[in-house]
């Protein structure tokens, strides 16, 4: 572990995806309590930027990867051949791992030899512990390497007045809300439609509790909207394709509890402290699940592992995805249920 003298300036790579970026705020926080004096630089994806991009006393560069060889060097216009004391090589994709190979600096502090891939080792001369744990976890392994062995687990982000103003407009006041975000960019970790109708139409049956609708503009998840709609006994308010990331983050804010598969919204919504009930068994919820909610997840990983493979996860390598066609059927509507009224009893006393 370095002395704090060491490091003034400091690189992060870390460019995807959404989830991930939203972890990476915590760190980005405790750097700035425990060592204000260190100048943060950040590396993000051009979509994650829209999220993060007005984090106090954060330089970022953007990375465009719809822009080919271009995005590289455009990064390092932009750096105009700095060099920092050290970088998080933070992401082992091999977009990330070339970015870190081109930039200058002292220390490239990279991940342990078990969760490394596409060249990783190559372009790291130090290496985090090695350790299966979630990936905010593994994150606060860089600031240690750093000399900041204190967590500070905030993640506050900025949610500008239009975004504010955008969730009061759509959402009723003094309502329940149960929001459900259907799709996971990794369309193997969605869950059926009828699943999400059967949770919806409970808890307004049960709860009162109203149905908001949320994602992308992908066909996909517009899809998923109308087909959740056409099942519902009451009428949901449907935003999927109609809100902004900050948008999203406002309304997610305003909800009670978020339904949602292994995604971007469900670490949103650590963000904002809405807790969430996480649809995991493509995904490890110990791993990746919404941080702050892990009683509310409903895991059937451990099932998933022994129909796909006849293995416990334990003998799996951590991290593996399980990620095939019909394994998110074995979560039933009835774990959800479960999930939902022990929250509610919680909430009413």
């Amino acid at each position: 572990m370095s002395m704090p003298a060491d490091i003034d300036s400091l690189c992060i790579v870390r460019l995807s995806a959404i989830g991930d970026v939203t972890h990476m705020v915590p760190i980005i926080h405790s750097i700035q309590k425990f060592r204000p004096n260190i100048k943060i630089t950040w590396i993000i994806g051009k979509t994650e930027y829209r999220l993060l991009g007005d984090l106090k006393n954060v330089e970022f560069i953007q990375f465009d990867k719809n822009l080919g060889l271009r995005a590289y060097t455009d990064v390092l216009h932009q750096l105009n051949k700095r060099s920092f004391d050290a970088v998080f090589a933070a992401q082992v994709s091999l977009r990330a791992n070339i970015l870190t190979a081109l930039l200058r600096a002292k220390r490239k502090i990279g991940y342990d030899r078990q969760r490394s891939k596409d060249l990783h080792g190559l372009v790291i001369n130090e290496r985090i512990e090695p350790a299966k744990e979630h990936v905010l976890d593994s994150f606060f392994r860089f600031v240690e390497r750093i000399g900041i062995p204190h967590k500070t687990l905030d993640w506050s982000i900025p949610i500008p007045a239009e975004a504010e103003q955008f969730a009061a407009k759509h959402l009723p006041a003094g309502v329940p809300l149960l929001a459900i975000s259907p799709c996971s960019s990794h369309t193997l970790r969605n869950w059926s439609v009828r699943g999400y109708a059967e949770v919806a139409n409970y808890a307004h049956d049960k709860y009162r509790m109203q149905t908001v609708l949320l994602g992308g503009p992908s066909q996909l998840e517009l899809e998923y909207g109308d087909n959740i709609s056409r099942l519902l006994n009451h009428t949901p308010i449907n935003l999927i394709g109609k809100d902004t990331l900050k948008q999203l983050l406002a309304i997610i804010r305003q909800v009670t509890i978020l339904v949602s598969p292994d995604s971007g919204p469900a670490h949103i919504a650590t963000c904002v402290n809405t807790p969430v009930i996480g649809l995991h068994a493509a995904s490890n919820s110990k791993r990746s699940g919404p941080y702050l909610s892990q009683m509310h997840c409903v895991d059937k990983y451990a099932e998933a592992a022994q129909t796909a493979f006849g293995k416990t996860p334990d003998d799996l390598k951590w991290g593996t995805k399980i990620e095939q066609a019909g394994i998110m059927d074995l979560i039933e509507a009835n774990d959800v249920i479960i999930k939902l009224d022990q929250f509610m009893q919680n909430q009413n006393g």
